[in-house]
């Protein structure tokens, strides 16, 4: 009889190890022990973007990106009550994540090749699509971005707006007088004090900007034009595999519950729901925590707690909001969207 050779073993092990891999069970990795050693998620987020993340004047934190924090303590812990919100410039934000100093970044980073590549960091999805526009006062008549050259544009430092408005720009033969501030409070001051003719930053702010911070608002107008595409999302650091994925699978499990109807009014009712997908979301049937590393309620408690990403998106930025901004881009991907979620199988 022919004895296998060690190429037939080592074929036939790879088999195995193959057939057993999905069986094993998910390492928690590092970044989650750590979670659950300080029995605290440390979510790095903006100094105040009314909408994504900001304080009211008892220092409670709400926004998109709050309660996409919200939902990933609840998916780990168990409670969207231990956060810790570290408030961070455009400076600060990516080295506070290499360091250590939080676990999680949610602070309008748009997802570039340079920051994804180069930084030490994985941007993991998208939780909100923008663009980059301008705002400026009427009473200059100007109605398109290509009528402002020679104007002084205010702008935030250490942002991928400040590079867009000097590369548009420049492609357009169009010179102008960028005018950099660290913080958003001191660029928009200088603004509306007339230190500049036009503010940029990303479309999604600007209607807020024109309504809520503007001194007389009828006096501003957002121009039509998007100069970028900036995608925003979670980020975290690599050589984490694991918390990568758990960061990225809770996002997926809101967008997926809206797509099938799961919400925070009807949760449990939908547990009882015959469809293979819910059960699997809501962890009634199969268990999709254990490749995670987490339980199988983890995705249930992230939806009991912000809501799906409809929701989340109304109660922040929609028509819930004093924002009203459409779904657009940021709908779902069968409603004209591109908004669309992995199979949670």
């Amino acid at each position: 009889m022919r004895l296998p050779t060690f190429a037939h073993r080592l074929r036939a092990t790879i088999a195995l190890a193959a057939l057993l891999l999905p069986f094993a069970d998910a390492h928690a990795g590092k970044t989650l022990e750590q979670i659950r050693q300080r029995a605290q998620l440390v979510c790095g987020v903006s100094t105040g973007v009314i909408g994504f993340s900001s304080t009211d004047s008892q220092g409670n934190w709400s926004g998109l990106d709050v309660d996409v924090c919200r939902a990933i303590a609840a998916a780990v812990l168990g409670n969207a009550g231990k956060i810790k919100y570290v408030p961070l410039t455009s400076q600060q934000r990516f080295t506070a994540l290499q360091s250590g100093d939080v676990d999680v970044l949610l602070n309008n980073a748009t997802w570039t090749l340079t920051r994804d590549a180069s930084l030490g960091l994985h941007f993991t999805t998208v939780t909100y699509y923008d663009g980059q526009g301008f705002l400026v006062p009427k009473r200059l008549k100007i109605s398109s971005a290509r009528q402002l050259k020679n104007a002084e544009i205010c702008v935030q430092s250490g942002t991928t707006t400040e590079k867009n408005l000097n590369d548009y720009f420049r492609m357009q033969g169009i010179k102008i007088k960028p005018v950099v501030f660290e913080k958003l409070e001191t660029a928009l001051k200088a603004f509306f004090s007339g230190r500049c003719q036009a503010y940029t930053t990303d479309a999604s702010a600007l209607a807020f900007i024109r309504s809520k911070e503007a001194p007389k608002p009828d006096d501003y107008a957002v121009l039509p034009e998007l100069i970028s595409k900036e995608p925003l999302g979670p980020v975290v650091r690599r050589g984490d595999d694991e918390w990568f994925a758990i960061v990225k699978w809770v996002v997926f499990a809101l967008i997926e519950a809206e797509e099938y109807g799961i919400t925070q009014a009807n949760l449990e009712q939908m547990k009882a729901s015959t469809d293979p997908v819910v059960q699997r979301l809501l962890g009634s049937a199969e268990d999709s925590g254990k490749p995670l590393g987490l339980d199988r309620e983890w995705a249930a408690r992230a939806l009991k707690t912000a809501g799906n990403y409809g929701e989340i998106f109304e109660r922040n930025v929609g028509d819930g909001s004093p924002r009203k901004l459409p779904r657009g881009l940021n709908a779902q991907w069968n409603k004209g969207g591109l908004m669309y979620a992995p199979p949670i199988r």
